[in-house]
């Protein structure tokens, strides 16, 4: 592996528990702020179409190009740290996402509101790129399991936030205090971190950014992204010579040449040398695609079948954030207590399980086994995300942690388009085999139920497949 000219560290040795309680506190509001504005909006989409007086495929850019600019800018952030510091790129970040959130409120045209949030998510992705990696280094070992369940419950607890804050907001102040409420929020951070933020770093001394593979990452993401939104939204016409899959195709090799070629590369290939970080992310992408097959098509399953409210969907679908809000710093506490080799795998495998139940539970419309399903999912997700997290950190040196933690979030983006571009493929092709090619939701009751059991089943296979990745990267631990 090539050494690094540079090393960023925070000596957590150094801190007192109070100091990194302070500066994990500031850290995990910044994520929860980032995650609940990346779902927030969905909520809003309908009152933002009809105030633009415009149509869904525009208004839906206000999610996507948020989603698209954070995935693309993540990796190039996390190696501009080793010049600026973590925490230098933290605040300006943070900074830049307040700022443009007020932007965003202000906006008096459907393309300020696109370009604001595009800017917005500039800012989350220069601090959310290294967040995992400051809380990663301010604890210590033994202690770091814990840590990352802290922000597997900051998700969690954004998750469900999201939808209950953004309806409530919409309904009684408006759409445009989904944003303008992140300025208080930001302010009151930004002062607790002028305070408590002040932690020597080691920076290099120069920007040694690789350009040209910068600029070919952000082509292959975007378009690969694009692409992975159109394939959801147009399952039945794939077609080979769509601009978004040849640019994805033809920028993904040019990115490993240059690379490559590159004395200080913005991604060192090297790593995916070292099995102790490979396994466990591709386990943490096939996870979170048939994790995502549920929350995909569930509704279409609570709705069109059994009848459900969008009300009563949202409720069922909080059982799992619930579980791991309060469950993951548990299964960080025993990953970190007993250092079991197979606790991410044994937490897949239990995802597993509950994908096929769930899977046999809608094929016969068996309400309890659906519930229960959802208990073990959280359950198993509890057991797996703070172990796979801290395998992924403690795979490769100290001085790579930014690399690791970009990348890793970089991919957990990725994990999700692919996880909605998979499962409505694979709901829209057995629907058109079985010769329905109407709304989703007006399907016959028996064929979706067959339809989204099928998909549950294919993501346990997923699953399984990751839960064996997973089991691979300690097989050889002593």
């Amino acid at each position: 592996m090539r050494s690094c000219h540079a090393v960023s560290q925070l000596n957590s040795s150094e801190l007192p528990v109070a100091g990194r309680n302070v500066l994990a506190f500031i850290i995990l509001l910044g994520i929860f702020m980032f995650v609940i504005d990346g779902s927030v909006v969905s909520i809003a989409l309908p009152t933002i179409t009809r105030y633009f007086q415009a149509d869904v495929a525009q208004t839906q850019w206000v999610i996507t190009s948020y989603l698209v600019t954070v995935t693309s800018l993540l990796m190039i952030f996390g190696k501009i740290a080793e010049r600026t510091g973590k925490v230098r790129l933290f605040l300006a970040g943070f900074v830049i996402f307040t700022m443009a959130s007020v932007a965003c409120g202000l906006s008096t045209t459907l393309g300020m509101l696109i370009f604001f949030r595009a800017v917005q998510a500039a800012g989350a992705a220069m601090s959310f790129s290294i967040s995992t990696a400051i809380i990663f280094q301010i604890y210590r070992r033994g202690e770091q399991g814990r840590a990352m369940g802290y922000i597997g419950t900051t998700v969690s607890l954004a998750s469900i936030a999201g939808p209950i804050l953004g309806g409530y907001l919409v309904d009684y102040m408006g759409w445009k205090y989904i944003f303008l409420i992140n300025l208080p929020i930001g302010i009151v951070l930004l002062a607790i971190a002028a305070k408590y933020m002040k932690i020597e770093e080691t920076r290099s001394k120069k920007l040694d950014l690789d350009w040209r593979g910068g600029i070919v990452l952000i082509i292959f993401i975007v378009s690969l992204m694009l692409f992975l939104g159109d394939l959801s939204s147009n399952t039945a016409h794939f077609n080979a010579e769509n601009p978004f899959f040849l640019l994805a195709l033809l920028s993904l090799p040019a990115f490993v040449w240059i690379e490559s070629h590159q004395t200080s590369p913005l991604l060192d290939l090297s790593i995916f040398r070292v099995k102790k970080f490979v396994l466990p992310i591709i386990a943490i992408i096939l996870f979170i695609i048939s994790s995502f097959s549920i929350f995909i098509l569930g509704p279409f399953y609570f709705q069109g079948v059994m009848g459900y409210s969008p009300s009563q969907v949202g409720s069922v679908f909080l059982i799992v954030p619930a579980i791991m809000a309060i469950g993951s710093p548990l299964g960080g506490w025993i990953y970190d207590r007993y250092h079991f080799r197979y606790n991410s795998a044994l937490g897949m495998i239990i995802v597993a399980a509950s994908l096929l139940l769930m899977g046999s539970g809608i094929g016969r419309d068996d309400l309890s086994s659906i519930y229960v399903s959802f208990v073990i999912m959280g359950l198993g997700s509890m057991l797996f995300q703070s172990p796979i997290n801290t395998e992924i950190m403690n795979a490769l040196p100290r001085e790579m942690l930014g690399t690791a933690s970009s990348l890793s979030s970089a991919v957990r983006n990725m994990g999700m388009s692919l996880g909605v571009s998979i499962s409505t493929l694979l709901l829209s092709l057995q629907l058109d085999l079985a010769g329905y090619h109407g709304p989703v939701l007006d399907a016959k009751p028996q064929l979706l139920s067959l339809t989204i059991s099928n998909v549950m089943i294919i993501a346990a296979a997923l699953c399984i497949l990751g839960a064996a990745a997973a089991f691979l990267r300690n097989r050889d631990d002593s």
